[in-house]
């Protein structure tokens, strides 16, 4: 199981995540919610749990729980500025559906 990290979002997790905000890695998650049934989660991690994958490239780490890990695999995590908005997007090849605002998706 893996997730690929670009360069920009490593980049982003290193100033923002563990330089200003003192963690030692990008949570990544999903949670339940939506029309779809998931949403993508991001938090600060503070420390690795024993149930973790940690994903490393580019001198950054995202750490990802073991559940959620089945729905992301697969996955690249890019960081990504439209306009006045800045996020992390997440491109899934396990995704079948999302919902018609993007916020939540089906596997």
């Amino acid at each position: 199981m893996s997730i690929q990290l670009t360069e920009t979002a490593a980049r982003h997790i290193r100033k923002s995540i563990v330089e200003k905000r003192g963690g030692v890695a990008l949570r990544l998650g999903v949670k339940k919610v939506g029309c779809s049934g998931f949403a993508y989660t991001f938090d600060v991690a503070r420390e690795f749990g024993a149930d973790d994958h940690v994903v490393e490239a580019h001198d950054a780490a995202v750490v990802v729980d073991r559940e959620a890990m089945v729905i992301l695999d697969g996955s690249t995590l890019d960081f990504v500025r439209e306009g006045f908005k800045e996020t992390f997007r997440v491109d899934n090849p396990n995704v079948k559906a999302q919902c018609g605002c993007g916020e939540s998706f089906s596997v």
